[in-house]
Order: C-alpha cells, then sequence, then structure tokens
C-alpha cells in the first residue's frame, strides 16, 4: 500500500507578481503570505501557490482545472475582472459545449496560464 498525502498544493508561475495577485484577488481569491517570494491563493478550499518567477515556454504551457457549477457565471464574472481595468493582457474566450454535456470557459491570466473552467 502506497503512503497517503494530506494536501496538494501547485506553485503558479508569475511574470508580473503585483498584477496577477491583484488578477487572482479580483476573481475572488483570498491572498495570504507563503514563503520566500510567494503568496497561497484560496477559493472555496482549493489552494495554488503563485510565485513571483516566470519561464514563458513553462508558463504558457501551464493549465489548471477548475470544476465549477456555473460556465457562464464565470464567464460574466472574469470579463468584468477583465474590464475593470489593468488586466490587458488577460483574455476570456467565449464559453464553449463540448460533447453536448461540458461548458467549457477558457481564461488566460496575466502570465499566459491557462484556467479552464468546466461545468
Amino acid at each position: 500500500m502506497a503512503p497517503s498525502i494530506k494536501d496538494f498544493k501547485v506553485y503558479m508561475p508569475a511574470k508580473d507578481f503585483e498584477l496577477s495577485q491583484r488578477f487572482y484577488a479580483a476573481l475572488g481569491f483570498t491572498l495570504s503570505k507563503g514563503f520566500g517570494d510567494t503568496v497561497d491563493c484560496e477559493l472555496n478550499g482549493f489552494r495554488f501557490r503563485l510565485q513571483n518567477y516566470y519561464v514563458k515556454d513553462w508558463a504558457e504551457n501551464f493549465m489548471v482545472v477548475m470544476p465549477v457549477d456555473d460556465v457562464e457565471e464565470w464567464h460574466r464574472h472574469a470579463l468584468r475582472v477583465k474590464e475593470s481595468g489593468g488586466f490587458d493582457t488577460v483574455r476570456v474566450m467565449p464559453p464553449e459545449t463540448v460533447e453536448k454535456e461540458w461548458s467549457v470557459l477558457h481564461v488566460i491570466d496575466p502570465s499566459g496560464v491557462l484556467l479552464v473552467f468546466v461545468q
């Protein structure tokens, strides 16, 4: 039998650390100081660690999938965040239906990380 784990947290890259913190806070994540040059971002008990570290190829190949109850609501919310100003590099695509039973929303964060909201 394999040993168990108590938690799992990924480290997400940030090209502009301050901008990324503002973006995730605007999306609704609670930010708290991590260790070193990191910040923990938490929403509904789920979290990741944003780090002040960036490698373009890594960031643009980084993907986070988040199951949600309402893709349309997240689409409206992400558009409001983008339009609130200061998030010119953020991209919010229209939701798509995949295989007639899945709705998917793609959002590109300020560092090029792909956020995939799935209903």
